[in-house]
């Protein structure tokens, strides 16, 4: 499967840690302030209950993104087939995990070729985008998305995670003219995507002028990367240095409406501390297209692919229900029902 880099090792670090570890932000996501107002009547049959979409040229049965996790290890592989065997099953999209590490070693690009089992799904290739400030251009965002066959590429920011590694990358000058030349000569959609802290009305309109098709807000109220940070530190003083940022962010139900405020047609994507479809129904009636969920998705991916199906589906049954005791017929009706604070 290729020798353990530097990049691959500190990938696997990541799952473990997701998989061992408490990192969860100190914030809230902010759905749980937000409630439905339930609808006794809705004059609907279950039965005809629509969730699909299109998303970036990609049919979708559901609004539901399995969030960019994981990749370039043996385990990352196999989880990754099995996450998108799901996605498959029941018409999902799917975001890779970042292709650093196969792109410094061409043994691991098996670890993202998902498409021959999922041929249908809005598949998503990723690269950190502080990494075209150190040495990556234009050619390797087209081997990204050529070695995945992806539909898309989501360009990550990660600039508190990278300022709190020891080996981290922080030289983020001058990111977004560069983004620029990749949105404008790829020939594929480019999604900018937080992982964790949230993207803000400011950071948007820049990216969006740099030609980004899509955000993905990623904000807080989930997985927090300094706490992922602050249980890799090597030293007591790396430690704290991380966990005191464990409240940083923007929580992701803000993050969503004031960015769907401020760009009415932007293609929006929520995560980031999403636990179920009621989150998604949630994002979508502020604002959202989809929803994406990484952690859920990760633990069932630890026992099967079945238990990752089952997982898939219990979700798109609450965002399929609150459609239901909303008077939602589809998706468009669910972006104008109201959401309201109660206590």
């Amino acid at each position: 499967m290729g020798r353990v880099t530097p990049t691959s090792q500190r990938k696997a670090d990541h799952i473990r840690l997701n998989l061992e570890q408490d990192v969860l932000s100190g914030l809230s996501s902010g759905f749980e302030k937000l409630h439905f107002e339930h609808l006794a009547v809705p004059e609907l049959d279950l039965g005809q209950i629509d969730t699909s979409l299109t998303f970036l040229g990609r049919h979708l049965k559901a609004p539901v993104l399995i969030s960019s996790m994981t990749g370039g290890t043996g385990e990352g592989g196999r989880l990754n087939l099995a996450l998108a065997e799901a996605a498959q099953t029941l018409g999902a999209a799917m975001g890779l995990g970042s292709q650093r590490a196969a792109l410094e070693d061409p043994a691991l690009a098996s670890t993202f070729q998902v498409r021959r089992i999922a041929p249908d799904i809005l598949l998503l290739a990723n690269l950190g985008a502080v990494q075209l400030n150190y040495g990556y251009g234009l050619d390797h965002c087209r081997r990204a998305v050529e070695m995945a066959e992806a539909d898309a590429l989501i360009l990550h920011f990660n600039p508190l995670q990278e300022a709190l590694q020891p080996e981290g990358e922080v030289n983020f000058r001058g990111l977004l003219k560069k983004i620029e030349l990749v949105c404008r000569s790829l020939g594929k959609p480019v999604i900018a995507k937080e992982v964790g802290w949230g993207i803000s009305p400011d950071a948007a309109r820049g990216l969006l002028e740099a030609g980004v098709s899509a955000i993905d807000v990623a904000g807080a109220g989930g997985t927090s990367w300094s706490q992922v940070e602050m249980h890799r530190a090597q030293t007591a003083s790396q430690a704290r240095l991380a966990g005191a940022f464990v409240d940083w962010g923007i929580p992701t139900a803000d993050a969503v409406l004031r960015l769907r405020q401020a760009h009415p047609s932007l293609p929006l994507i929520a995560s980031g501390g999403i636990r179920n479809g009621i989150d998604i129904a949630k994002a979508i009636a502020l604002g959202a297209d989809l929803g994406g969920m990484a952690s859920p998705f990760l633990r069932a991916a630890a026992v099967s692919t079945a238990e990752i199906i089952e997982v898939l589906g219990e979700i798109i049954a609450e965002i399929r229900i609150c459609q239901f005791a909303t008077g939602s017929p589809d998706l468009a009706s669910l972006r104008r029902t109201p959401l309201r604070v109660y206590g």
